[in-house]
């Protein structure tokens, strides 16, 4: 294979630049600001194999076939030379990934999808790894605030804070929210207490959007049995906003996950509420609940492919809301 050339750096997409340079990166991010908050979306290329192979490393675990390594969503407020900041990449997301092989239920429905495709017990070993190879993540974000961030090796505010908390020699799943705030800062946090609902009712009126994204952080296709997909969509108005971050799974006549993170902020109040819900259902369950809305069975392998079109059929198995209020 030629050389690339020598008299200009490779493009950001060329398979001579692993690692996008901070110039690329900040070329690849697209800002709007509205009032004291500054919303912020990358999306870049699949990443590479060098990048690849470092993220395997970091986090111990075979990452999903499709990683955007580089993508991002970021809310950010500052005020009075303070920050607030909540992102969501797919490094955080992956690295709440379980790395271990205790949750027997899990090794279930690994059983059950390797029955289901008439494999033998060897096929089963094979299925069975000491890791969630569905990607299943509560991840909720990473919150930093002012004076906070990756630790002095450089390592994930995720992975730093599982490597804190490990005082006895065995592995930590960490936190589902990431939250790398100083102790110090007078930045105040998400609370549980008094957390309003979300307004459904004002996110449904037809405000002009003043800037939307979708962003997709990792996707696999479970051996092609099925799909595990995160992604991040936002639609930003003139005094509200709201991003909603999903975990799509599903295991093909086996399961099906939905794990939402919405997160709306008020621009006038600067208060900014997170809501997180986790959805489980059976694979069959599912598919009953699209017949009974009266589709049609022809259309049910399109649905079953839409996290849209089937998460409100699916009940609702935890829910935690939080809220910040960041006015001065």
């Amino acid at each position: 294979m030629a050389s690339p050339p020598t008299t200009m750096p490779p493009h950001i997409s060329s398979p001579y630049e692993p690692y996008p340079s901070p110039a690329h990166l900040e070329q690849a991010t697209t800002s709007h600001r509205q009032g004291n908050f500054t919303i912020s979306t990358r999306k870049l290329p699949i990443s590479k194999a060098g990048p690849i192979e470092q993220l395997e490393k970091d986090l111990g675990i075979p990452i999903p076939e499709m990683i955007f390594g580089d993508n991002l969503v970021a809310i950010t407020h500052d005020r009075g030379g303070q920050q607030w900041r909540i992102e969501f990449n797919a490094r955080d997301a992956l690295d709440l990934v379980d790395k271990t092989d205790r949750n027997m239920l899990q090794v279930a429905y690994a059983r059950s999808w390797s029955a289901s495709r008439e494999q033998t017990s060897a096929g089963i070993k094979e299925v069975v790894k000491p890791y969630d190879w569905s990607y299943t993540t509560a991840y909720r974000g990473t919150v930093t605030t002012s004076g906070s961030g990756s630790d002095t090796n450089g390592r994930t505010a995720a992975a730093a804070a599982a490597a804190e908390s490990n005082t006895d020699g065995q592995q930590t799943v960490p936190a589902s929210t990431v939250d790398t705030s100083s102790s110090s800062s007078q930045v105040p946090s998400f609370s549980e207490k008094d957390a309003p609902p979300i307004p459904i009712e004002l996110l449904k009126r037809r405000d002009p959007i003043l800037f939307f994204d979708d962003v997709v952080l990792y996707e696999s296709e479970l051996d092609d049995n099925g799909i595990s997909m995160y992604s991040v969509k936002l639609r930003v108005h003139a005094q509200r906003m709201l991003l909603l971050a999903r975990l799509f799974m599903r295991l093909d006549n086996v399961l099906v996950r939905v794990r939402d993170t919405r997160v709306y902020v008020d621009f006038g109040e600067e208060v900014v509420v997170r809501e997180y819900t986790e959805r489980e259902a059976e694979f069959g369950d599912v598919k009953r609940a699209l017949l009974m809305t009266g589709l049609r069975p022809d259309d049910l392998t399109v649905a079953l492919r839409d996290a849209n079109q089937i998460a409100e059929l699916i009940p609702k198995t935890h829910e935690v809301r939080e809220a910040v209020c960041l006015r001065a």
